[in-house]
């Protein structure tokens, strides 16, 4: 299953389908990507969080870099702890009297990230090229914001910030 920024879709054609039909048999409801307003509003979010970083980026100060990255990793964990809490409620929240196969006590919540042995599934999840690219740009805002502290007074502007650091490196 792939879970995109606007979207739920299988790898393959049938692929939600056949989860579907075997999510049924446990008493799991249905997958259905317009029952996750997050997918309608996620790309707005992003798109806002960009124009934010170009702006902070424009502004060239170190306060506007670290606003912009603390917003980055609140939207980023307020995502993480949203998709667990949608994977909780689907694996706990089963229709036990409608389910053909009950195993007391069993849940099937699958992994936020990694492998997870579910019954008699192995159920994993990875992040796909939009994930790793996320993965990346965090990164490289954490580097950002401690060379930025490293560097700069607080109110120091960025061009100023790479002046000194290429004087430093001159100097070296």
């Amino acid at each position: 299953m792939l879970i995109r920024l606007n979207t739920i879709q299988g790898a393959k054609e049938n692929d939600l389908e056949n989860i579907n039909h075997l999510n049924h048999y446990i008493g799991m409801r249905v997958i259905e990507p317009k029952d996750m307003p997050e997918l309608q509003y996620m790309t707005p979010i992003v798109l806002s969080i960009a124009a934010l970083g170009l702006g902070a980026a424009a502004l060239g100060r170190r306060g506007g870099l670290h606003a912009w990255a603390g917003l980055c990793a609140a939207a980023a964990i307020g995502g993480m702890v949203d998709f667990w809490w949608r994977a909780y409620t689907f694996g706990h929240t089963l229709d036990l009297a409608h389910a053909a196969i009950q195993i007391p006590g069993l849940a099937y919540q699958p992994p936020l990230i990694g492998v997870k042995q579910i019954a008699n599934f192995t159920a994993s999840a990875w992040p796909a090229s939009g994930g790793i690219v996320v993965g990346i740009a965090a990164l490289l805002t954490a580097v950002a914001v401690w060379q930025s502290a490293r560097v700069a007074s607080p109110q120091a502007p960025m061009t100023e910030m790479r002046e000194r650091s290429v004087h430093a490196a001159a100097a070296a």
